[in-house]
């Protein structure tokens, strides 16, 4: 047993998904998948059962985890103290909601990693900040935006719900149908009142501000909901995600910041990985 492998196993258990936890830690999938074999092969045990889509903990996968934990942690801490003391580096980064927690999670580990004696401090959007990762209509004056992803949404229904055999949506499903208002978000400020311009009245349930809690609703099968298309939520079995003809519901989120802090290394720095992003292809 190595520290890599431990490293792999709590990926997996955070992620639920090996495929997720290999793009977490920058390694293939066939690399992590072997590494964890290895492990459960060590251990004499399973330690996730693998369904369709995700992984599953078992009862020994469970008791690892915190031994895990407490190791890697007792080894980092082991690490920082042979590290010279270095000069702290505040930095105030505003975060909307619903960025994504994969991906949001890759951004800011490489943006501390980069930036010796970094002090992030999460702050909302509208709070004083050196940086702002935010929508376009969310710029002030004098700031500067630079495009990092661009998101399409979908309609998530509760697994089982009778729309959910239909490859896509029409808005004609939408009327009366239950719905879950979440706001604030673009997608529901353009959506909604389309419908309404088509004479479409669906059944408001509830207004719900996260993602995380609208998807809680739809899996109780509340109503159904919009929502960014997070390649992590394919792999949920509670839900079902699908399409909406007739409208194109995208947002563009980006890294606000003002032309004024322009050339400070821990700004460069994210600028560079936003950069990167805005490159690759959309989820």
């Amino acid at each position: 047993m190595d520290l890599r492998q431990l490293n792999y196993f709590v990926a997996v258990y955070e992620n639920g998904s090996i495929s997720a936890a290999a793009r977490a830690c920058h390694v293939a999938q066939p690399s992590l998948s072997t590494a964890l074999q290895q492990l459960e092969d060590e251990l004499g045990t399973t330690l996730f059962v693998r369904q369709s889509r995700g992984v599953t903990p078992t009862e020994d996968g469970e008791r690892l985890y915190g031994h895990a934990g407490r190791l890697l942690s007792q080894m980092q801490s082991l690490k920082a103290s042979f590290r010279h003391s270095v000069a702290r580096v505040q930095f105030r980064l505003g975060l909307i909601r619903a960025l994504g927690v994969e991906r949001m999670s890759q951004l800011l580990r490489e943006f501390s990693a980069g930036v010796e004696g970094l002090e992030l401090h999460l702050v909302e959007p509208d709070d004083d900040a050196d940086a702002r990762i935010i929508t376009p209509k969310m710029l002030k004056a004098g700031e500067q935006f630079l495009p990092i992803w661009t998101d399409c949404f979908l309609i998530a229904l509760p697994a089982g719900h009778p729309l959910a055999l239909k490859q896509s949506l029409q808005l004609e499903d939408f009327d009366g149908l239950a719905l879950i208002k979440r706001t604030p978000c673009d997608a529901w400020s353009q959506f909604y009142p389309e419908l309404i311009r088509n004479g479409i009245q669906p059944d408001i349930r509830a207004d719900i501000h996260t993602i995380e809690y609208a998807l809680g609703l739809v899996s109780a099968g509340i109503g159904a909901a919009l929502v960014p298309d997070f390649e992590v939520l394919h792999d949920r079995q509670d839900v079902v995600l699908r399409p909406i003809q007739g409208i194109n519901l995208q947002r563009t989120i980006g890294l606000a910041y003002p032309r004024s802090k322009a050339g400070q290394p821990a700004l460069d720095w994210l600028r560079v990985l936003c950069q990167q992003r805005s490159y690759e292809p959309s989820e």
